[in-house]
């Protein structure tokens, strides 16, 4: 198990790397995260929906993502509560007040799915969350040291240097341990570490003997392996630009907003800047707006609206920028949202930007669905790439109709398809073709159409865009993810706490 000592010290990207160094040595692995809160979220095979960082870490194990992976899902929504997701079903809105009731129930799916897993595959490589020794929470904790305990797992503790304070992170984390709990912690990792290691020497050796518990390692920071966070506080990040920028795309950063790893492929294009805005004189003048998806379409608009950031989007239309609303943003580029059920919040109707002549109507049912299909459309942002071949899912609450508008894609696979001819298309594409929405999530990752759309607005703008540098595959992504920590960690000390043997040929069944 890795937990850390705060929230984004690395623990999913740690993860991430330990599965897939596991599947290079033979084994079968799988990842598991009891609790996940967030909004970035994805559908397995069955439908189910789980945290986005679990399917990712998934795809590090090159296994499929199942619900079992994060048996529970909380996707924070206005005025304090949570969408509670089980099992990749949602089961109810909550405050944290009422959350705690469901501790029992909770307990029971959590438990359930990690025996299940481990019935399934050789290593199980548990993700915690936040801290362990967060006193407020711990009596009702269901995925921390309560995980831990019931799993007999050892427990890797990482902490992240480049914050500055990580020695007292990770005693102070110790001290307010239980000792059953303390006895679980076999190891540390230092995480993020930039500059000379030499000069960490003193500093490990007096943790070794304060604690009497080993450095794993030290990871060194990294920025050329493309990995999808899990947090939204990476999004506070600086944005590095590849090369001269040629093109400016804007991702407005809405309160809740949903599933930002979407955008990943376009902050690694050459000559294009990807930048994160909230306020109104951050905006620009940039050639593409992006509204992205969000758990509360309603509150978040009218976030929008207060910010002055709907007037702001409009000028810069007028002015030439093309729009792109994915999920909760294609809802908001239409003329209203309907919420007769106050499913996201207690205000039932808004006036969206008006920027597509369609309506959404929120009821309590959710969509989620794999998609693959085909791009529709052949104007505008779409020009040159009719025909091209696209796949992504999608997440969401609410039906969004509207007559007299071009679909900009074509579906040819998902599971309700054969429910109505409607479910054929998706999304609507205004006449210029420099305006469209979607509910389809992973857009931008493929790579054809994101490619086409790029030249259509550098040709549109009357630049050139520079050439392709070309990218690796995800799974060229971790491989080298793992080659990185691989040669950073002490794996061999890792496989002794674990009581794994690497001569898996040799030993047979590795278990």
């Amino acid at each position: 198990m890795v937990q850390g000592t705060a929230s984004h010290v690395g623990k999913s990207i740690l993860v991430s790397a330990l599965c897939r160094i596991f599947r290079q040595d033979g084994f079968r692995v799988a990842p598991f995260k009891a609790q996940n809160m967030s909004n970035n979220s994805y559908v397995t095979a069955s439908g189910g929906e789980i945290g986005r960082a679990q399917a990712v870490q998934a795809e590090a194990a090159g296994v499929e993502a199942q619900v079992e992976m994060n048996p529970v899902l909380l996707k924070p929504e206005a005025d304090r509560h949570s969408q509670v997701v089980v099992m990749g079903r949602p089961l109810l809105s909550a405050s944290a007040k009422d959350y705690y009731g469901l501790k029992t129930q909770l307990w029971e799916a959590v438990r359930g799915s990690l025996d299940t897993l481990r019935e399934q595959y050789d290593i199980v490589v548990i993700e915690g969350a936040g801290s362990p020794a967060e006193i407020n929470l711990k009596a009702n904790e269901i995925v921390n040291m309560r995980v831990a305990l019931y799993a007999k797992a050892p427990v890797l503790l990482c902490g992240d240097i480049d914050r500055g304070g990580v020695f007292a992170a990770i005693v102070g984390t110790l001290e307010l341990l239980d000792p059953e709990e303390r006895e679980t912690i076999k190891g540390f990792v230092i995480n993020k570490f930039r500059g000379d290691i030499s000069l960490l020497d003193d500093g490990l050796v007096w943790l070794e003997q304060r604690t009497g518990i080993p450095v794993l390692g030290v990871v060194h920071h990294f920025r050329d392996i493309h990995i999808p966070e899990e947090d939204s506080v990476a999004l506070d990040l600086p944005v590095h630009v590849q090369g001269d920028t040629v093109l400016d795309i804007v991702v407005v950063q809405l309160p809740h907003i949903a599933n930002f790893d979407d955008f990943d492929p376009l902050a690694r294009e050459n000559g294009v800047s990807l930048r994160f805005v909230s306020a109104p004189e951050e905006i620009g003048s940039p050639d593409l707006i992006i509204l992205p998806g969000t758990k509360t379409t309603i509150p978040d608009l009218a976030w929008m609206e207060s910010q002055g950031l709907v007037k702001a989007i409009r000028q810069c239309h007028g002015a030439g920028a093309a729009l792109i609303g994915v999920c909760g943003g294609y809802q908001m580029l239409g003329t209203n949202i309907y919420d007769p059920e106050m499913v996201e919040s207690q205000k039932t109707e808004i006036a969206g930007l008006g920027l597509l002549p369609m309506t959404t109507v929120f009821a309590g049912s959710k969509e989620t669905h794999r998609i693959r299909g085909t791009v529709a459309g052949d104007v505008g942002l779409l020009a040159g790439a009719q025909g091209l071949p696209i796949q992504g899912y999608e997440i969401h609450m609410g039906r969004t109709t509207g007559d007299g508008v071009t679909a900009p894609f074509s579906i040819e696979d998902r599971s309700d398809l054969a429910v109505t001819e409607e479910t054929a298309t998706d999304g609507a594409l205004h006449a210029s073709g420099y305006i469209f929405g979607t509910y389809i999530h992973g857009l931008f990752h493929n790579g054809g159409l994101r490619r086409a759309m790029l030249q259509a607005l550098a040709q549109r703008k009357g630049v050139t865009l520079p050439p392709d540098a070309g990218e690796l595959g995800i799974d060229q992504e971790y491989d080298k993810l793992a080659d990185w920590v691989r040669s950073s960690l002490d794996m061999d000390l890792i496989y002794q706490m674990t009581g794994l043997s690497r001569d898996f040929e040799a030993a047979g069944d590795p278990r």
